[in-house]
């Protein structure tokens, strides 16, 4: 069986464990992380063609790891590259806020990058088409669904993308069944429109024209590389769109007209600032886009979960509008597959909205945070907004340092007696350099990804058999953590450069359960609370018992 067709000639005659809709980043990382361990799964896109200009431009160290993961990590260079500096700047040029972004962040990768959206595309199109079971179903828009209790119809129609395809006045349609629909498929969301959720508006709408450019010396220097203007007479953002490549966005203000305003025109106009015009540049792309923040209160109805901007959209300015679609792929496909596999219970799926609403909501509020000091359009804030920041700038204080931590407050995650996280259960596990078993590398890349005990001690000395066998089915890593170079047992992971064991003894453990999404489950100060840590994670998917399904 070839697993990766091209139309709706799916496989077992159109019969899934997934049907994902959209085929975007978030849609095509989904079905990737399905395909991987066994799933099938039917990726479902209106266009018969990958979308060719760029979107989004930003990715953080965070969505970097998890990009790596699906097999990009010697691809992730050709397209992107690291962010070192980001610059804000009043309408007098004076330095408001500068920020300098580590080479190697927490995940082991750039804090910050900049690529090029259609290339990523393009890549995890090949990993995607290169994964068994997943069959690559483009030209096909989903119309209807109906769902019952073993699984979901998904109708789909032929599609030119904007347009439907008729032939001799019909259509031509096909039912595809699967046990969920996962919809990645945009603002608009067909599946979004078949669930019952409400959406929260957040109440900022600013209209800003967005413009990617192609300079033609690929080796002119801008500087600051990443800059934002906070002028009141005209808000801007210029910054890198990827290796050769840059963006600039530029804010409507009361009385412009945006049929005008995203002319071709009137962008060579506001590019010449920079001293671009159409005999030393291209202008890609050229279009009016309404930054909004609001989101979906439920993720989950049933068989039906949303993904990416059809559960959420957020303005631009802390680069997290992809990065958060991305997450989402990463939080919920892991427990999709323990629901399908039987080694989870299906209410698993209910801390998928109670964590990425979380984290949603942290990057929304930095979001619009950020987007209130940009978008200031009045001459006297804004100068208030000046002091203020050169103030704070001057005594060294961080205007961004209020905003609440990035951490998981709840969900699948070890709790203490009153029900809270228990500390460190919650935050994102770090990535380091490692050798194991003769290789050497990124753990992920080394290691391989999934469920991981990491201990100072190896955790399989105090977990007794049918824990052990527990484990294995489940997919879960039981490794040592060692800085001796000479260690060479089976479970032996060494921290080349103390990553692991520096990040043990701040947070006080003495070992960690990671997530798949690299997520800390909980972690314990002594050895012997091991087998209480993994007895939490069993009651926790619903496993408790010894006869969990074995992954295919």
């Amino acid at each position: 069986m070839n697993g990766n067709r091209t139309d709706a000639g799916a496989t077992d005659e159109g019969v899934y464990d997934v049907l994902v809709v959209g085929a975007g980043p978030v849609g095509l990382t989904t079905a990737i992380q399905l395909g991987a361990p066994g799933r099938r799964v039917g990726l479902v896109e209106r266009r018969p063609q990958p979308y060719p200009l760029p979107r989004a431009v930003v990715f953080d160290h965070e969505v970097a790891r998890i990009l790596a993961s699906l097999g990009l990590a010697d691809a992730l260079p050709a397209f992107s590259e690291p962010a070192t500096d980001y610059e804000w700047r009043n309408g007098t040029g004076e330095t408001l806020l500068r920020l300098a972004f580590e080479d190697t962040g927490h995940s082991g990768w750039p804090a910050m990058n900049i690529f090029t959206q259609p290339q990523l595309e393009d890549a995890l199109e090949a990993q995607v088409r290169r994964t068994t079971g997943v069959d690559v179903l483009r030209g096909w828009e989903a119309v209807d669904l109906a769902e019952d209790a073993s699984g979901v119809s998904l109708t789909v129609a032929e599609s030119a993308g904007d347009e439907p395809v008729f032939l001799d006045g019909a259509r031509r349609h096909r039912t595809l069944r699967a046990r969920y629909v996962v919809g990645c498929d945009g603002a608009n969301s067909f599946v979004r429109s078949r669930m019952t959720t409400a959406m929260t508006d957040r109440g900022f709408q600013h209209d800003w024209l967005v413009l990617d450019v192609i300079p033609h010396d690929r080796n002119r220097e801008f500087a600051p590389r990443n800059l934002q203007v906070c002028d009141p007479f005209r808000p801007t953002t210029a910054v890198s769109g990827g290796p050769g490549r840059r963006r600039w966005e530029f804010m409507l203000l009361p009385g412009d007209s945006a049929a005008e305003f995203g002319s071709a025109e009137n962008a060579w106009r506001l590019l010449a600032h920079w001293d671009l015009h159409p005999g030393n540049a291209t202008l890609e792309r050229h279009t009016v886009y309404t930054f909004r923040a609001r989101w979906a209160e439920n993720w989950r109805e049933g068989r039906l979960l949303l993904a990416g901007d059809a559960a959420h959209q957020m303005p631009p300015f802390a680069g997290q509008g992809m990065c958060s679609g991305i997450r989402d792929a990463a939080n919920l496909t892991w427990k999709l597959d323990l629901v399908l596999s039987g080694r989870a219970d299906a209410t698993l799926l209910d801390t998928y909205t109670t964590e990425r609403s979380q984290h949603l909501r942290h990057a929304i509020e930095l979001s619009v945070f950020l987007g209130g000091i940009i978008c200031e359009p009045d001459p006297a804030a804004a100068a208030v907004r000046d002091a203020q920041m050169l103030a704070d700038r001057r005594a060294g204080r961080d205007p961004l340092a209020d905003m609440p931590p990035q951490a998981l407050t709840g969900g699948l995650l070890r709790q203490g007696a009153d029900g809270a996280p228990q500390a460190p259960a919650g935050q994102l596990g770090c990535q380091g350099r490692v050798r194991f078993r003769g290789r050497t590398g990124l753990f992920d890349q080394v290691v391989g990804t999934g469920f991981a005990l990491l201990g100072t001690e190896d955790p399989r000395t105090v977990l007794d058999d049918e824990t052990l066998g527990w484990c294995e089915r489940l997919g879960i890593r039981l490794l040592r953590l060692t800085d001796d170079p000479a260690a060479d047992g089976a479970a032996d992971v060494i921290d080349l450069d103390g990553t692991y064991r520096a990040h043990l003894a701040r947070s006080g453990q003495e070992a960690l359960l990671l997530r798949p999404d690299h997520y800390v489950f909980g972690g314990t100060s002594r050895a012997e609370q091991v087998p209480g840590l993994v007895a939490a994670l069993r009651r926790g998917l619903g496993t408790s018992s010894t006869a969990a399904v074995p992954a295919r």
